[in-house]
């Protein structure tokens, strides 16, 4: 049996993948902090023998007994509620964090792919997004702490690609959604839903024109894992092309939810992305990848799953964690 780690397990993404993984026959080894991820995505898990979870932070040395064949590193805050909160954190988990990880792939002779993101090209000139576009990115800008730990996550991985000769993968995340996304961790397709489920007004930041391509979970762990599965080594995009703006996307959970509340406009934060949308040729035509799932299809299966969360999960805009005030 094959055994794989996947940091940031408890998370959305990272949740989804563990499952992907049991179901493809791997032993998996879950590993996470909790900071923004939750035991609840993967206590279902608990009972298998095939499954195993580490609580540990990936900034701090890593070690996991016996051979591991590959590691999938998802450990980071990916929302900007978290990342403007713990920002330190956050370039620690794609700096330190991700030499950490690429060490063990390096001693274990594992396969590592790391979980990069759409921000790494920033606010962007070029439309829609190529792997070959190098991004317009502020450093300094209170998003730059996701945008550049991600940007130098890329940037030590093909290093160890080139002077280690250790195989590695680059993915590049675009806007992703359903289960087990958190309500209230400031992206806009939870904060719509859980506001419209609140009964309360959908805010819109700026005037709507900007826009996002927003893809269902399942069909981006299908991609991840061909990814994965395939000899390419250069960051890949990974995401759905149907973009739409956020104000017809606003308009489009209104009818979904059947609220009657209105649409209110605030400032558009600094260096909020005008544009979003995937150039998806290279996974199309090097995995085979394209999206499935239609966004009225996935829309509707998320929207069931947070209609079905606790008043506590509906009404909590804090994550438990940030309370505490740790050190980073």
């Amino acid at each position: 049996m094959k055994r794989v780690l996947i940091t940031g397990a408890a998370g959305f993404l990272g949740s989804h993948l563990c499952d992907r993984f049991i179901r493809e026959g791997f032993h998996v080894i879950g590993m996470d902090n909790l900071i923004t991820g939750s035991l609840k995505n993967i206590e279902h898990l608990y009972k298998l023998k095939e499954f195993e979870f580490y609580h540990h932070d990936v900034s701090k040395f890593v070690h996991v007994p016996g051979k591991l064949d590959y590691i999938l590193h998802f450990a980071s805050p990916a929302s900007p509620i978290d990342y403007l909160k713990i920002p330190i954190q956050t370039l620690k988990v794609g700096s330190l964090g991700t030499h950490n990880l690429l060490g063990l792939a390096k001693s274990k002779k594992a396969c590592i792919l790391v979980a990069s993101t759409s921000e790494v090209y920033g606010d962007p000139l070029v439309h829609p997004q190529n792997e070959d576009y190098w991004g317009h990115v502020n450093p300094v800008g209170p998003r730059g702490v996701y945008d550049e730990a991600k940007r130098f996550q890329e940037a030590i991985t093909m290093a160890y690609h080139t002077y280690h000769n250790l195989e590695t993968r680059i993915v590049r995340i675009f806007n992703t959604y359903g289960p087990r996304m958190r309500l209230n961790d400031g992206r806009v397709l939870p904060a719509f839903i859980g506001q419209a489920l609140r009964g309360e007004d959908l805010t819109i930041f700026g005037d709507g024109s900007q826009t996002r391509s927003f893809c269902y979970v399942d069909d981006l762990i299908e991609g991840i894992y061909r990814l994965l599965m395939s000899d390419y080594t250069n960051p890949m995009n990974i995401g759905n092309p149907d973009e739409i703006s956020i104000k017809d996307f606003a308009e489009e959970i209104i009818r979904l939810t059947g609220t009657t509340q209105k649409i209110i406009y605030k400032e558009l934060p600094t260096d909020d992305p005008k544009q979003r949308q995937p150039d998806i040729t290279r996974a199309k035509k090097i995995l085979g990848w394209e999206p499935k799932i239609k966004r009225s299809e996935g829309l509707k299966i998320t929207y069931e799953y947070f209609k079905n969360l606790s008043p506590e999960e509906l009404y909590n805009t804090a994550h438990r964690s940030f309370e505490k005030k740790e050190q980073f």
